[in-house]
């Protein structure tokens, strides 16, 4: 089979070494002249996962054409903010291919989850989504990972299961798209708050307790948008919340937690132009969108308080108790 990955960050990177494993050939695609001499001279990304190296076959590319041409299967695995652009790009080049969306978040400007948007620009159904509690850093080490796949196009799940799932990689199937896409980019919501609670020191009885609550908040986003409620008990539901908001891999738990801490604008600035945070970008898009629906979520409210509007993050623990 032959796939295109747009994406050479963290997580594009670790997807090339599952669709190798399947014997899969692969074509990434890197919008960076620089990004992309380095990996095929070094075949490596420290920044994104250490004393990883790409397998020597991975053609690396900046041609858009040439990422698509002849493929199987495409997956888009780059931050929620550059898809649209990505499509537009992708457009000219697109016939009947099948996508398999890896981003996770919700764009901004008009309030659309990623496969509307891929859908609106390249004109096709037939699409995949795949979320899950799967670190880049997890993928690579070969041990059992779970993770949800969402197409209403038979073909596309049985390529992307082709191309995906093998005996260290499960893909649990449904048709909920844009409930898998909704748990997917609230987890990283989620996961700021978590980390605002580490900042502040409390116990794991407290973390417990917001991860709780927002279960049954994600329940209520779900059925806003006439989704499966049961789609929260997915792989993309509470696995990727539990994973997300408990561990120092995530940089929206690290970002919470540097909010917790209270250490003033500058720094915080500092890490965000440092590094890409997708909770805060879904952050901003999930409130406009609750409140063009005229829907009051009470935790994706306090959350942006403190965060966007630079409230106090002890209203986090006041806000546990009072909801």
């Amino acid at each position: 089979m032959k796939v295109g990955v747009f994406g050479t960050g963290a997580y594009g990177m670790a997807i090339s070494s599952i669709l190798i494993d399947n014997d899969c050939e692969v074509t990434m695609w890197t919008k960076f002249q620089e990004e992309k001499e380095k990996l095929q001279q070094t075949r490596q990304n420290e920044k994104y996962i250490p004393n990883f190296k790409l397998d020597k076959d991975i053609k690396i590319t900046t041609n858009v054409e040439d990422c698509i041409k002849n493929k199987d299967l495409l997956i888009i695995a780059i931050p929620a903010a550059f898809v649209d652009s990505l499509c537009k790009e992708m457009a000219p080049f697109i016939n009947e291919n099948h996508i398999v969306i890896a981003t996770k978040g919700i764009e901004q400007e008009t309030g659309f989850f990623m496969h509307e948007l891929v859908e609106k620009n390249l004109n096709t159904k037939n699409i995949a989504v795949v979320s899950g509690p799967s670190f880049a850093i997890d993928i690579i080490s070969k041990l059992p990972i779970g993770l949800s796949l969402a197409s209403r196009k038979k073909e596309t799940t049985i390529l992307a299961k082709k191309a995906l799932q093998n005996n260290h990689i499960k893909l649990r199937e449904c048709e909920d798209i844009t409930g898998i896409e909704i748990c997917g980019a609230i987890k990283n919501v989620i996961a700021i708050a978590s980390g605002i609670l580490e900042g502040l020191k409390v116990n794991e009885s407290t973390k417990a307790m917001l991860i709780t609550e927002a279960i049954y908040d994600m329940e209520e986003i779900l059925d806003t948008f006439a989704c499966d409620k049961r789609t929260v008990l997915s792989f993309a539901g509470i696995g990727d919340l539990l994973l997300t908001c408990t561990s120092y891999k995530s940089r929206n738990f690290s970002f919470g937690k540097l909010i917790g801490e209270s250490p003033g604008k500058q720094v915080i600035d500092k890490y965000l132009k440092e590094t890409t945070i997708e909770g805060l970008y879904t952050l901003k898009s999930i409130y406009q969108l609750l409140e063009n629906k005229n829907v009051k979520i009470p935790i994706i409210d306090i959350i942006y308080e403190i965060v966007v509007k630079g409230k106090q993050p002890k209203l986090l623990l006041n806000f546990l108790i009072s909801k």
